[in-house]
């Protein structure tokens, strides 16, 4: 039976993985849970993609990263995942240009676990589908996003929500930061 994807409303799942931060020999993994985000206050957006070394994903995490300023500008931890293992992280983006100066960590979700929690695993080879995640500095999840493994997202699609559930307010269709809200 496929497990149903978690959606608005629910609590982020609670999680501590190791996630590959630098490439700085000896300072390449660090731990990063459920809970740094709400300790500073901030926004939790995390995008998953199915895995490392394939050709939809650099062009969307390279995006993520040219935005990782846009992002911090809204008090928001920017958070990328996979289950493939930190080691597999690590050689990527040692491997791939794009990926070498990441402003942002790639979460290992080695074990499947926060993904099977998620409900965003695939049948037959278990791989997290292109869903995108924004909680709150509550953990509640405010907004999710899911692509077909064959399809990129909008990064400006993801700021653009977050910006609209920041105002607290009613924001209509299309709506951009900067225009009137309802």
């Amino acid at each position: 039976m496929a497990n149903h994807m978690l959606g608005l409303g629910s609590q982020f799942p609670t999680f501590s993985k190791t996630a590959v931060v630098s490439l700085e020999q000896g300072k390449e993994f660090s731990t990063i849970t459920s809970e740094d985000h709400k300790k500073d206050g901030k926004w939790l957006v995390m995008f998953w993609w199915p895995k490392d070394f394939t050709f939809v994903c650099p062009t969307e995490i390279a995006e993520f990263n040219r935005r990782a300023g846009d992002f911090a500008d809204r008090d928001a931890s920017l958070i990328g995942a996979s289950t493939d293992s930190e080691f597999v992280h690590a050689a990527w983006r040692r491997d791939h240009d794009d990926l070498r100066g990441l402003k942002f960590p790639m979460l290992a979700d080695t074990s499947k676990s926060l993904a099977e929690e998620l409900g965003i695993l695939t049948e037959g080879e278990k791989v997290a589908y292109r869903v995108t995640y924004i909680a709150d500095q509550d953990g509640v999840i405010r907004w999710v996003s899911a692509n077909d493994l064959s399809v990129g997202r909008n990064v400006d699609e993801v700021i653009r929500v977050l910006d609209a559930l920041q105002t607290d307010e009613l924001c209509p269709c299309n709506w951009k930061a900067g225009d009137a809200t309802l």
